[in-house]
């Protein structure tokens, strides 16, 4: 099963989110190994990371992956930091997509890939809010984890 995160970069993770998310992912695969995709910007998605590597403690086969929106000299720069913090790299052919739209792009197939979505998301615009309503759009499975009162529109 693949999960995957979208969130805002602003976020700063607190105990009671990294509990959310913990329990959640013990629900949603029985206990059983995940592949988690990760888009490894910000703070959202730091903190879904650092969640999934707590997972990955009590289900040491589980995967966590980083999906890159680029190659080259950007991949190239930061190859030492995602070899220590990701088990896999995968790019998922955005080779026509012109670099303004490779982030949407990549957050949108990440979506299409998994099988449930986590986010935190609580404004209604921006990167996060987008990936979210192109997953409740295409009927993905999610929960925002976000406490208030929250709609999309």
């Amino acid at each position: 099963m693949i999960i995957t995160f979208c969130g805002h970069s602003s976020y700063s993770g607190n105990i009671q989110d990294e509990e959310k998310i913990l329990t959640l992912l013990e629900e949603i695969s029985n206990g059983e190994d995940l592949t988690f995709y990760l888009g490894g910007y910000g703070g959202f998605d730091g903190f879904a990371k650092h969640c999934c590597k707590k997972y990955k403690e009590v289900h040491p086969n589980s995967r966590i992956v980083f999906i890159t929106p680029y190659l080259g000299k950007w991949l190239d720069d930061r190859k030492e930091y995602i070899e220590k913090e990701y088990d896999e790299v995968i790019y998922p052919e955005l080779e026509s997509v012109p670099p303004k739209y490779a982030i949407s792009r990549r957050n949108e197939w990440m979506v299409n890939q998994a099988d449930y979505v986590i986010a935190y998301v609580q404004l209604h615009f921006g990167g996060a809010y987008n990936t979210l309503l192109y997953a409740h759009k295409h009927k993905k499975p999610y929960t925002n984890i976000y406490n208030g009162n929250y709609e999309l529109y």
